[in-house]
């Protein structure tokens, strides 16, 4: 069994470390950050490397290097943050404060400092103590997830190193311990992610001068009408076997009806209303504007970027179907599609990793069960899975940071985690480091 306070006391000395670098993105420079893990690291024996397109921004590599014999595992972590204005928090965000209740404030707390450190304890203490893993283990912590337009992080390291390919891997999200309504506890482990497929869509009408608001075809008020009809617009529900297996574990099994299945889920958790349809199928959200270059002309055209999310497996083409259902016949406008998708990955539920996971909460918080769940968003691990074929989870369990504390933290003020919360994760992570060679 491993010394859990121990484990949480060297953890907590390195994510404050790492939270007092500071490495918001843009710009970055987080070579500073990886140098303090791989300084960290290197005092217990293990291989480290930093690996740059720019030197600014380096990516730091470990790895304990394994028999042979067994699958191998990476524990993956990004250096980057999301800017803060620091008139907005109760303490300076890159302070690293620790107050009297025993939580951790600043930038990274959540997302993902305290990740990236607690997996780098995990590998320390393996190394310490003599580990000899059948597969690999390395250790990833890598620059620029937060934006992603230099491609200086896990983005090019895929391609760049190969070598990095493992058979599993656990990185950012899921891990936080819901209570239901009814009493049950599940903790969401996050199996994939939607893709990104932003569209611009764009009124048609004719030009005119604003002083005479009839003559003409002003495209803005046409643009207005089509955002209302977009905003409006419930698109097609799709259940995924992934999906599936998430509301059988909050309802039971359910026959065809989706819309009743969700309906219950919904009803267990205050997140679940706005969440669990998102995992259903397209979401399509418009956000900005363009209209006319002057204030005393109408426009001939006006646009509106809709920031789309589609399922692991749709296409264009599904998008566009649901667009046009949504927008109607009646307006003339024209749809260009802003850039390729990106995302859309799933790793199987059938796995051991998976099961893994489950034994750890069977055994530190009987009772509670894994619920399996795309992200909303975007996580590096979609590049392992692309790349590499890799079995890639986000889970950090925790169980001393309330939801709504843990849940708000990420890219908002006053972030911060319960250190007690930075131990257990660290447990998991040893422990699941081992049992992987036992497979």
């Amino acid at each position: 069994m491993v010394d859990e306070r121990a484990l949480r006391d060297e953890a907590l000395g390195l994510v404050r470390d790492l939270i007092r670098i500071d490495t918001s993105n843009p710009p970055g420079r987080e070579t500073p950050a990886a140098l303090v893990l791989k300084e960290y690291l290197e005092a217990s024996g293990i291989e480290c490397e930093l690996v740059a397109k720019n030197p600014d921004r380096a990516n730091l590599i470990a790895r304990i290097a394994g028999t042979g014999e067994g699958p191998s595992l990476a524990l993956l972590g990004h250096t980057d943050v999301v800017p803060a204005d620091a008139q907005d928090w109760k303490h300076p965000p890159f302070e690293a404060h620790l107050d009297d209740e025993g939580y951790l404030w600043g930038r990274g707390a959540v997302d993902m400092k305290n990740e990236t450190a607690t997996r780098a304890v995990a590998m320390a203490a393996l190394a310490r103590s003599g580990h000899r893993p059948r597969g690999d283990l390395l250790y990833i912590a890598e620059a620029d997830e937060e934006d992603g337009t230099e491609q200086v992080g896990l983005i090019w390291l895929v391609d760049e190193r190969p070598d990095l390919r493992t058979d599993y891997a656990l990185n950012e999200g899921g891990g936080e311990r819901l209570v239901l309504t009814d009493g049950r506890v599940v903790v969401p482990i996050v199996v994939g992610e939607k893709a990104t497929l932003p569209v611009l869509v764009t009124a048609l009408g004719e030009a005119g001068h604003a002083s005479m608001p009839t003559a003409g075809a002003n495209a803005v008020p046409r643009l207005a009408r089509l955002i209302e009809r977009l905003a409006a617009h419930r698109t097609e529900r799709h259940v995924l076997p992934e999906t599936r297996a998430m509301l059988e574990a909050l309802v039971g099994p359910f026959d065809g009806a989706v819309d009743d299945a969700v309906a219950r889920a919904s009803a267990l958790h205050s997140g679940f209303p706005h969440e669990l349809p998102a995992l259903l199928g397209i979401t399509i959200a418009p956000t900005r504007l363009r209209g006319s270059s002057a204030r005393n002309v109408m426009p001939g055209r006006a646009s509106v970027e809709c920031d789309c999310r589609v399922l692991p497996g749709m296409t264009e083409t599904d998008l566009e179907a649901e667009l046009r259902l949504a927008l109607g016949n009646d307006l003339p406008y024209e749809l260009e599609f802003l850039e390729p998708p990106n995302g859309g990955t799933i790793a199987s539920i059938e796995s051991p990793l998976y099961d893994l996971c489950q034994r750890f909460l069977d055994e530190r918080d009987p009772g509670a069960t894994l619920l399996p769940v795309l992200s909303v968003g975007f996580t590096d691990s979609h590049y392992l899975r692309q790349s590499f074929g890799t079995v890639a989870y986000g889970f950090w369990p925790s169980r001393h940071t309330p939801e709504e504390v843990r849940s708000t933290g990420f890219h908002n003020k006053d972030e911060r985690i319960h250190v007690d919360d930075l131990g257990y994760a660290t447990a998991f992570h040893v422990e699941i480091c081992r049992r992987i060679g036992e497979l």
